[in-house]
């Protein structure tokens, strides 16, 4: 793990415990990155096992909110249900984002509420609008664009922070089917700087969604209407205001609050 030394981290601020220093970011140090994504604190690594793992890490050190993760390459980059998210070198904006204090707004909620943040931002990089696909991934022309990871850390039965994990392909993997990237000559930096100050709007709203915000993931909803697998066989209906997915089924209408959702024709 090789953690950036530019002088951002003043003395008494947390530094990464482990590696030597790395080169900057897409020609950027730790104060530019933080200028540029507007964010207090930006911890730059070459090579690291996954953001999202530094971030908790950082996080447990007393890194403060708004304190920025970013990699060039994630070792063992991971997504939903412990699945692999391929992260090479050059490929991709991947980053992890920390928010103190954390009100406890539900995980599923945020995840949604990051994606319909997100989704907007990233048209004007993209080859389409980019749609939403329950519970966290962005979509362009049916394939997967990019993710969103949420992880809540909890101490004496309260929420201390939340670690937002994003990955979003700037090229599209070779080796990873279903994959798309975003336009031909977008810069990783330009979708960082639209990327990280969305990421904060959504992680302070608080409450239910609002009509505003159904409506908004309706239209960019990839799979109304659609017949799905799981969670349970049956016809995709949008989500409800907990953020929860409506299946339809030959015996009533049900709401998931977590899981997966996988249509018919991916399999």
């Amino acid at each position: 793990m090789r953690a950036d030394s530019d002088s951002t981290l003043a003395a008494g601020s947390w530094q990464p415990g482990a590696g030597s220093a790395a080169g900057p970011y897409c020609g950027q140090t730790q104060s530019q990155i933080a200028v540029l994504a507007g964010v207090p604190r930006a911890l730059l690594f070459g090579d690291v096992s996954s953001t999202m793992d530094v971030a908790h890490e950082a996080a447990a050190e007393g890194a403060p909110a708004g304190t920025l993760v970013l990699a060039e390459h994630q070792l063992s980059g991971r997504g939903r249900a412990g699945r692999v998210w391929t992260s090479q070198a050059g490929s991709g904006v991947w980053l992890t984002l920390i928010e103190r204090p954390w009100e406890g707004v539900p995980v599923e909620l945020l995840s949604l509420r990051a994606g319909l943040a997100l989704a907007p931002v990233l048209d004007r990089f993209a080859t389409a609008p980019v749609g939403i696909k329950w519970p966290n991934d962005l979509h362009v022309h049916g394939r997967k664009l990019g993710g969103i990871l949420i992880e809540a850390r909890w101490r004496d039965g309260r929420p201390e922070w939340v670690a937002l994990g994003v990955g979003i392909n700037v090229s599209a993997p070779a080796d990873v089917e279903h994959a798309i990237g975003l336009s031909s000559g977008v810069m990783a930096l330009d979708v960082l700087a639209a990327v990280v100050p969305a990421l904060r709007r959504a992680a302070a709203k608080r409450g239910p969604l609002s009509s505003a915000e159904l409506e908004a993931f309706a239209l960019r909803d990839v799979a109304a209407g659609k017949r799905c697998s799981e969670p349970a066989p049956g016809t995709v209906r949008g989500i409800n205001e907990q953020g929860e997915l409506l299946v339809e089924s030959v015996e009533g209408s049900s709401a998931y609050r977590s899981g997966s959702l996988v249509l018919e024709n991916e399999r």
